[in-house]
């Protein structure tokens, strides 16, 4: 993709809507639609890197309750023409076709790469990936797997979303709440992934979500890791405006 000029890609991540209470967390999705209000003047393209609800379960013929005023901003972004890219994350791994169906959003359930101003970017949310977190790696097996879908959306969705809602909250593998500080480039999974893809082959960039930090870590002389942070604690973003990529706070 070559970036129209005077336009911009936008990248966000984490808003976790629905923790720990959709009332609890309204305030949050309100101040991400309006950033979402902010950015479509001058977007080439909006990236979100995951976890956008702190749980999504697509039934046959049923969504979760709620998040009205993202989906429905969403809808009126994608329909202007203004192209969205989503990526899972490990709250929201069990999306099957209604972003792609409802609001023309393909959605990613693993990293991915693009192209943008002979800048390359690898794009992914960041779970599991890396040395480590082999807890998690086990986990995400099993939620992932058919034979658990199949035995999850055989029960009431009443019953299903509330267990699911109480898990992600307490469920510390699932929450990541150990993982809200900074370990050290040495001990930080996504930097190592980083450095080890950086061997077969150059990225400019990598952008992923998950850690719930902002952090800005150059990997060479050419090549940087991004984490984006979240919409809880810092309401952070991260923008390319086709020559140089910064991660910026959102006031409201």
């Amino acid at each position: 993709m070559q970036i129209p000029e005077g336009k911009k890609i936008y990248f966000a991540s984490d808003n976790h809507l629905g923790a720990p209470s959709a009332e609890a967390s309204r305030p949050r999705e309100k101040k991400f639609v309006a950033w979402l209000d902010t950015i479509k003047h001058d977007a080439a393209a909006i990236f979100l890197l995951g976890d956008l609800f702190d749980f999504w379960f697509e039934y046959k013929t049923v969504v979760p309750k709620g998040f009205t005023r993202t989906l429905g901003k969403l809808a009126e972004i994608s329909d202007s023409g203004i192209p969205i890219y989503y990526f899972v994350g490990n709250h929201d791994l069990w999306m099957h076709g209604y972003f792609e169906e409802e609001l023309s959003i393909p959605v990613y359930h693993k990293p991915q790469e693009f192209t943008f101003n002979e800048k390359v970017f690898f794009i992914g949310h960041g779970d599991g990936l890396g040395p480590g977190d082999k807890g998690y790696k086990r986990m995400k097996k099993v939620f992932i797997s058919p034979f658990f879908k199949w035995i999850f959306k055989w029960g009431h969705p009443d019953i299903g979303m509330r267990i699911a809602q109480y898990l992600s909250v307490k469920n510390k593998l699932i929450s990541g709440e150990d993982d809200a500080t900074f370990l050290g480039e040495d001990k930080e999974w996504l930097v190592q992934y980083s450095k080890r893809k950086l061997e077969s082959k150059h990225r400019d960039y990598f952008v992923f979500g998950h850690r719930h930090l902002p952090l800005e870590i150059q990997l060479n002389d050419t090549s940087k890791y991004i984490n984006l942070g979240d919409w809880i604690t810092y309401y952070t973003y991260g923008v390319f405006d086709g020559e140089t990529f910064e991660l910026k706070t959102f006031e409201f």
